[in-house]
């Protein structure tokens, strides 16, 4: 296995993996875009509220399954989603309404939705490798970034970028995704071993996910960053202008299927979030 871009950034090695140079990675389901162009939709803003409601989303949404099933002929097939948290914003500066957005500089990866989200807000997107954030923040070639918190805590970026606003502007899971040429080497058995492999790594993951964020916002705070939550309304007013962009260039049809399937989960009772496990007797 190897961590932390070690074998590329993420649009490499999904290449590498349509290919058949690696076996498996995982990566935010909108960098799967340039060979399954329609899961740009999946980055659209503001679809779910809650990790249940995003659970059930992956799961059980029809038009996202329809998508997942183009994969295997662009060269690999999701096995499972693993969970990497809601995008929130850590800026240099306090960022209380999209007004505080104006006439910064904000980092994110390569993915279109996410610039026309980011720009909506009244940001000026600058795309990096994730290494070269914090020098760039620490520097002032950019006024901070996005991620889940669970990278912003890994990353540190709240030591450069102490504003740390729980903005949940996207919701950004990670689908392991196989190889298709690993999977047809694979035995009728060692394929049923691997998808269980891989939905019993992403409940853990989804646990995990859910039962450190809180202990790591309040580690930040404890270390000097400001953990806010605003009002996310005027945010939600930015980024209507995305909604018909996605539209023009995807299709109406997609765009309107995929949030209507949002909208149901969001107003549908979700399952509840795993319970925090009780630590292990030494």
């Amino acid at each position: 296995m190897f961590c932390c871009s070690q074998l590329g950034n993420d649009p490499k090695n999904i290449e590498q993996l349509a290919l058949g140079g690696i076996d498996f990675t995982v990566s935010s389901t909108g960098s799967y875009a340039p060979h399954v162009e329609t899961l740009n939709l999946t980055m659209l803003p503001f679809l779910v509220d809650t990790y249940p409601q995003g659970w059930k989303l992956y799961d059980e949404s029809k038009w996202l399954k329809k998508q997942f099933d183009k994969a295997p002929a662009k060269g690999f097939r999701f096995l499972s989603t693993f969970e990497a948290g809601f995008r929130c914003m850590t800026t240099k500066d306090p960022l209380r309404t999209p007004e505080d957005a104006k006439g910064k500089k904000l980092r994110t990866f390569p993915n279109e939705m996410m610039r026309w989200t980011l720009e909506a807000v009244g940001f000026t997107v600058q795309i990096m490798p994730l290494p070269e954030v914090y020098l760039a923040i620490q520097q002032g070639t950019v006024s901070g970034q996005e991620n889940p918190i669970d990278t912003i805590f890994s990353n540190k970026f709240y030591e450069v970028a102490p504003y740390v606003t729980l903005t949940k502007h996207v919701y950004s899971p990670i689908p392991l995704a196989i190889s298709e040429k690993t999977w047809q080497k694979l035995s009728p058995a060692d394929r049923t071993a691997v998808t269980k492999a891989a939905k019993e790594a992403a409940d853990w993951s989804r646990n995990e996910i859910v039962a450190t964020e809180d202990k790591q916002l309040k580690e930040m705070a404890a270390k000097g960053a400001k953990v806010t939550s605003p009002s996310l309304e005027p945010f939600r007013v930015s980024v209507k202008p995305v909604y018909a962009k996605a539209s023009e260039k995807y299709g109406k049809a997609d765009v309107d299927e995929f949030l209507a399937d949002a909208e149901a989960v969001r107003k549908a009772p979700a399952k509840p979030a795993p319970a925090k496990a009780a630590p292990k007797k030494k």
